[in-house]
């Protein structure tokens, strides 16, 4: 895991954010920040704002009270297109890929939008498709794939490929914009226990070799739990804990409002759970 500590601002962080649709208040006063090269969990129930506060992290959405800044620097009036040549990325819960282009084009075409934008009517509409560029686009595109486990797949349309591999080209396209941060928005949705186990280890070696770092919105909890230096947790748009991992398992507020059903669903209670329930009935026998 990376220390969080030292001086150097979050690389984006939500100061006080408050949204409100009429009279409903979908976040209230939320803090969160994402340090440089940590992965920072977002967890919560259903309906908890996870989504609202990503909208507003990435942009989509204004906040009707507090700030949300970008390496220091007050970006909440900026556009989403703004803070992506800030250095801000972000994927979506069900990826959104082009049928007809191959793995390989699709990271390329990503590459070209950040470093060689001129070069996007040429590949999409005219004739000349998707011409090799130079030695530096190459290694950088190529460096992604192997880092996603994406090489055997290269020249594969995207179109009937597995969703596991299509979350892992859905993550190498935001990298090819070299962000600096990366919202990660359900990645492990659909995937088996093997599937999620690889995305994990994958996770964590992105932070590690590229130094990017990530802020995963996840209904996994123990994938949360597992990868995360920190983790925040909303209930009811409020934030109510946000510590380490360790911390954040044994906060009660935490398992009554989230990890205890989450466990429950998922057939079997945490083992420190059902000791502090024992050592309750103990104490009152």
């Amino acid at each position: 895991m990376t220390a969080l500590a030292g001086t150097t601002p979050p690389r984006i962080e939500a100061r006080g954010v408050t949204v409100r649709f009429g009279g409903l208040v979908a976040l209230d006063s939320v803090d969160l920040a994402v340090p440089p090269g940590a992965v920072v969990g977002l967890v919560g129930p259903n309906g908890a704002g996870k989504s609202t506060l990503f909208a507003v992290l990435s942009g989509l959405l204004r906040p009707s009270s507090g700030a949300v800044l970008m390496d220091g620097r007050d970006v909440t009036s900026v556009s989403a297109q703004a803070r992506a040549r800030h250095g801000l990325a972000r994927t979506f819960q069900h990826p959104e890929l082009f049928p007809g282009l191959t793995v390989r084009q699709h990271v390329v075409l990503a590459y070209r939008l950040r470093h060689a934008r001129r070069r996007i009517w040429t590949d999409l509409v005219t004739a000349g498709g998707f011409r090799r560029a130079g030695a530096e686009e190459d290694r950088r595109v190529d460096g992604i794939l192997a880092a996603l486990r994406l090489t055997p797949y290269v020249h594969l349309p995207v179109a009937g490929l597995p969703l596991g591999t299509g979350r892992l080209l859905e993550i190498a396209r935001a990298l090819a914009v070299d962000p600096n941060v990366l919202l990660l928005d359900e990645p492990s949705s659909g995937l088996d226990a093997r599937e999620t186990d690889e995305l994990a280890a994958t996770l964590t070696g992105l932070v590690a070799e590229h130094g990017v770092s990530l802020l995963l919105v996840e209904h996994d909890v123990e994938l949360v739990l597992g990868i995360s230096d920190f983790v925040h947790v909303l209930d009811f748009g409020v934030g109510i804990s946000a510590g380490t991992p360790a911390e954040v398992r044994a906060d009660p507020a935490v398992r009554a409002a989230y990890l205890g059903t989450e466990e429950d669903e998922h057939d079997g209670p945490d083992e420190n759970v059902e000791h502090d329930r024992q050592d309750e009935e103990r104490a009152t026998a």
